[in-house]
């Protein structure tokens, strides 16, 4: 089965005993793969590129020269977009309070990473927990950029901005209204899905044509595109069609069951 055109949108709650979202995320690429370009679990062979995006390392060039995915995960959900044609980026970020200080002196730490402009949208809310909300909806929209061109650590990230529409997101829907400049320029080239999955989690898509950012050739995407929506996936729907791709070790689990579920701290007072 051929991915659709519309590419896909999956995502995937931690709430699983024995589930980190980090492994939820590689069953959801298994997963992907196997469903829409039927390659075997055990015969899907991945590999990152040199900046740590991964792919898709099988010989696909054929039928799906352009095959893209991309997976993010943190607080309780695993996230995964994939596109038949297009770059895509994905980022998910959970508004939680900062470790320790106030949020404005967070703001201050985090000064560099948003422009001016950015910033005054960010303190035009009264409200110092919609504040924050907003700095991740802006920090999701600019991950998922940077990732969907696969640069990495090291992008100045005051080169874009967003200008995020509309200010507030309803559970469940998506939207492309936000809009972004690289270099001071609009960059229509780009658009960008953000939802929220509940009140914490905002998701950002970044979806792009290839060498779209090289050479800054913005009037190329369809305005035709459909919004694809999230499918929420459990991990038994995760493993459902799973094959073992490697042999059975039969004394892993028996290992692994025999560790202490939390082990215990040792003092730290002389005796």
């Amino acid at each position: 089965m051929a991915p659709s055109r519309t590419g896909a949108r999956l995502v995937v709650c931690r709430r699983e005993p024995l589930t980190s979202t980090c492994r939820a995320g590689r069953l959801l690429i298994r997963k992907l793969i196997a469903e829409k370009l039927c390659i075997p679990w055990n015969e899907i062979h991945l590999q990152r590129t040199s900046k740590g995006k991964p792919f898709l390392a099988n010989d696909i060039l054929g039928s799906h020269p352009s095959f893209n995915f991309n997976i993010s995960h943190q607080g309780d959900y695993a996230v995964l977009a994939a596109e038949p044609e297009l770059q895509v980026g994905i980022d998910i970020m959970k508004t939680n309070l900062p470790g320790s200080g106030s949020i404005p002196d967070f703001f201050r730490i985090m000064k560099r990473q948003f422009t001016e402009a950015e910033w005054r949208a960010i303190k035009s809310i009264n409200n110092e927990w919609i504040q924050l909300d907003m700095f991740y909806r802006h920090w999701a929209l600019k991950e998922s950029f940077i990732k969907a061109i696969g640069i990495g650590i090291g992008f100045n990230l005051q080169r874009i901005e967003f200008n995020a529409s509309p200010l507030q997101l309803e559970v469940g829907n998506v939207y492309k209204e936000t809009k972004m400049l690289l270099d001071g320029d609009k960059a229509e080239g780009w658009t960008f899905e953000e939802t929220r999955l509940d009140d914490l989690h905002h998701v950002a898509v970044a979806l792009g044509k290839p060498e779209v950012f090289v050479q800054k050739d913005f009037n190329v995407l369809s305005k035709d595109l459909t919004q694809p929506q999230f499918q929420v996936l459990t991990f038994d729907d995760l493993v459902a069609a799973g094959v073992p791709i490697a042999p059975e070790d039969p004394t892993y689990w028996d290992n692994f069951c025999s560790k202490q579920e939390c082990p215990a701290r040792q003092s730290t007072h002389s005796r």
